[in-house]
């Protein structure tokens, strides 16, 4: 059986490399041309994706000759699930992980709670990972113990300490 990944979009991915490059960058803003030929990332894609990382806030920018985008705060301000509501939406495992009301079987699940105290632990995590970690400008992020405990208490049959 072949292992199933959660994954980001390549979209998402992409968004992740330009903020990157912009948190590293040492001029204090950056063209969608300039930031096209750092990250090698078509010019077209650059655009639409710092429209849309204006939109939710994490990108601001300054029209004119000397214009650009630059982030909208502190690269350790802004987290991985930030970057990720940005482009993909709020996390929601499953149907009932975001909302309620969104499943038909909802009243009658047992497994629903559960599946939200994963995403929970998943939100939280991507919540405490910044985007200069990511850039690597901080240290890498550590082992994320918060999720590793909840998981594990997830994972225990009931009764169990």
């Amino acid at each position: 059986m072949v292992p199933y990944m959660l994954r980001i979009s390549r979209l998402t991915d992409y968004a992740t490399v330009i903020l990157a490059a912009l948190a590293r960058s040492p001029v204090p803003q950056m063209t969608a041309a300039a930031l096209a030929a750092r990250t090698r990332i078509a010019a077209p894609t650059v655009s639409k994706l710092l429209k849309q990382l204006h939109r939710a806030g994490l990108v601001a920018s300054t029209r004119g000759l000397h214009g650009g985008y630059q982030l909208a705060r502190t690269a350790g301000s802004i987290s991985a699930a930030a970057i990720l509501d940005a482009l993909e939406g709020p996390l929601a495992l499953t149907a009932c992980s975001s909302h309620h009301g969104q499943c038909d079987i909802e009243g009658h699940c047992r497994v629903s709670r559960a599946w939200q105290s994963v995403n929970g632990a998943i939100r939280r995590s991507l919540q405490d990972v910044t985007l200069a970690q990511l850039a690597g400008l901080e240290s890498e992020p550590s082992r994320l113990p918060i999720l590793e405990h909840e998981v594990k208490i997830i994972g225990r049959p009931r009764g169990t300490p």
